[in-house]
């Protein structure tokens, strides 16, 4: 047993069993992918200046997110047919040649491939760490190691913005990539050694066969996205509220697609229900992903322009944000069942004041206001998500929890593809399509952040719900 009569972890004996050891390597995928997400933020300023195109910043986390999330929603099925060994293996060997592709790019379109390429080993390598927890570990000590996930994502996260602003300003934003392409194969060579046993065989009950591929709902979703973003690449009202409405409308064929063919569904049933704790809790992750992407896409960019503060202070904000989700998650991670309703609420209003806080705090240019701000939302992540993706899992029916603890990253991953989609359309028709300069920054900086406050309260609403349900 690795966990004693009281709920706590027998670390001990986890180390002695084997399973902490491949628990701690399949997080170190989280590492990468996450380390990455947010180096691209502090290192936007130099790439924008040496491949021009700052209309399409958006895009370069929408379509790092989009491979993300079309690897990640797979994951959960891939397990069925490849072993986690294998599938550790090419997914870091996708993650290092999308980063190889980014460091070398001559233009902005051959970046942008890059981190599709490499959104897809990303993306796979995150999955694959929640799916890991589900199979290996006993549902009772599922929150300590989701704290455990989140600070390793809070720590990612907190080198990620400094690696970036270190390499812009005394090597090169190309080096930054580099080492992450050096680094997934690394990962890729030691899986082989690292992953044995139950953990590197195919999961599948006896005489059973996985269920069909979905390609068609994950290309229903790409399509989607891409059609969210080229919405904000030259503001047209005809033109961009059709390419939205189209994008919307196929968010909504993805997942009715998706729920149509039970035996390879990537989500569990219901949903967005509220009536129950799968879809509140859903909802949840969703509303709050997409709200909170425009400082991390284009906060730096911002604040270089409009303020003059140096590319390694954003950073160092951002990295705040990490720190500040990891503390957190770390100091409520053994807190009471009858606690992480309160937990859950409490998460969700501070992501919301965060928010709403930015709306005022980055076109001001205060530097402790915008850092306030930013510990305000790394923190409600870092106190909420561990309880909220227990929950998620525990309450899908049986049979679907290996699709639902998969599912949570997946759905994060949508909230940020669409939220980085949505951030372009605001940032472009605020500005930003005529070019950067300070009387289009400072009209950047005024609505880009006031137009996910609705979205964030709706994240507190359905919070509340979550916590309400028996």
């Amino acid at each position: 047993m690795t966990e004693t009569a009281t709920n706590r972890v027998d670390w001990p004996a986890l180390w002695a069993s084997g399973d902490l050891f491949r628990f701690c390597f399949v997080s170190c995928g989280i590492l990468l992918h996450a380390t990455n997400e947010t180096m691209i933020a502090t290192i936007m300023p130099a790439m924008v200046g040496d491949l021009s195109g700052v209309q399409l910043v958006g895009w370069s986390l929408a379509l790092y997110e989009l491979g993300a999330i079309s690897a990640g929603a797979a994951a959960g099925r891939l397990v069925s047919y490849v072993s986690l060994r294998n599938n550790m293996m090419i997914a870091a060997l996708i993650y290092a040649a999308g980063a190889l592709i980014c460091a070398l790019a001559p233009s902005m379109p051959v970046f942008l491939l890059g981190r599709v390429v490499q959104g897809l080993g990303g993306g796979a390598l995150v999955s694959l760490a929640f799916v890991s927890v589900e199979r290996l570990f006993s549902r009772a000590i599922w929150p300590q190691l989701f704290g455990i996930i989140s600070a390793v994502w809070g720590v990612a996260a907190f080198a990620g913005p400094l690696s970036g602003a270190l390499a812009a300003e005394h090597l090169s934003w190309r080096w930054a990539f580099g080492l992450f392409s050096i680094a997934g194969i690394g990962m890729a060579a030691l899986s082989t050694a690292m992953l044995k046993g139950s953990a590197a065989r195919v999961e599948r009950q006896p005489g059973a066969l996985p269920g069909r591929f979905p390609f068609l709902p994950l290309a229903c979703l790409a399509v989607a996205v891409l059609l969210i973003a080229s919405a904000g690449i030259s503001i047209e009202v005809f033109r961009s509220s059709a390419l939205l409405l189209l994008g919307l409308a196929g968010l909504a064929g993805f997942f009715l697609l998706d729920a149509r063919v039970p035996a390879s569904r990537l989500f569990p049933s219901r949903l967005f229900d509220w009536r129950g704790k799968v879809g509140s809790g859903m909802t949840m992750i969703a509303a709050l992903s997409i709200a909170t992407c425009s400082f991390t896409v284009y906060g730096p960019l911002i604040l270089t322009s409009l303020h003059g503060i140096s590319v390694l202070t954003t950073g160092y904000i951002i990295a705040a944000e990490s720190i500040s989700w990891s503390v957190l998650s770390i100091l409520v991670a053994n807190a009471p069942p009858r606690a992480e309703r309160a937990i859950i609420v409490t998460g969700a209003t501070m992501i919301a004041a965060g928010i709403a806080g930015f709306a005022y705090t980055v076109p001001a240019g205060s530097i402790p206001l915008i850092l306030l701000c930013a510990v305000l939302q790394g923190g409600g992540f870092g106190i909420a998500w561990p309880f909220v993706t227990r929950i998620i899992v525990a309450s899908a029916p049986d049979g679907e929890r290996t699709i639902a603890s998969s599912a949570v990253p997946t759905m994060q991953r949508i909230g940020y593809a669409v939220g980085a989609a949505a951030c372009g359309i605001v940032a472009n028709a605020a500005g930003f399509s005529d070019g950067i300069s300070g009387e289009t920054t400072a009209s950047v900086a005024r609505w880009l952040f006031l137009a996910f406050v609705p979205l964030g309260l709706l994240g507190c609403i359905a919070a509340v719900s979550n916590s309400l349900r028996t």
